[in-house]
């Protein structure tokens, strides 16, 4: 083995000394990355449903068909603060606003579903 080689040559350099600062900063820049990247896959889309969900509620009328969380189908028959009274076949039922999870037809108007 000679020791001319260019692997011995590298081998024989003094190790360099990082800066502690700029891994610091380096750090700071990869979390804030992280967070950002956070931010637009989970964040943003749930708040966006949110929005949709509030403005879906909001525009509910006497007379709409919907679809709550647990799967009953029903017509909207009165509307409350916090709850909507529903008819589902031959059963009057009040469901809270929170568990309606889509209007399929706007008082006779069927709506397109959204994907």
């Amino acid at each position: 083995m000679s020791l001319n080689g260019p692997y011995f040559l590298l081998a024989q350099q003094q190790p360099t000394v990082q800066d502690p600062t700029g891994a610091t900063i380096k750090t700071i820049v990869m979390f804030a990355v992280l967070i950002g990247i956070m931010w637009m896959l989970m964040i943003a889309p749930q708040r966006k449903k949110a929005k949709e969900q509030e403005a879906m509620l909001g525009a509910l009328r006497s007379g709409d068909r919907i679809v709550t969380s647990s799967g009953i189908v029903g017509v909207v028959l009165s509307i409350k603060d916090k709850t909507v009274s529903i008819r589902a076949a031959d059963t009057k039922l009040e469901v809270l606003k929170s568990a309606i999870s889509d209007v399929t037809e706007r008082g006779g108007e069927a709506v397109e579903a959204k994907s």
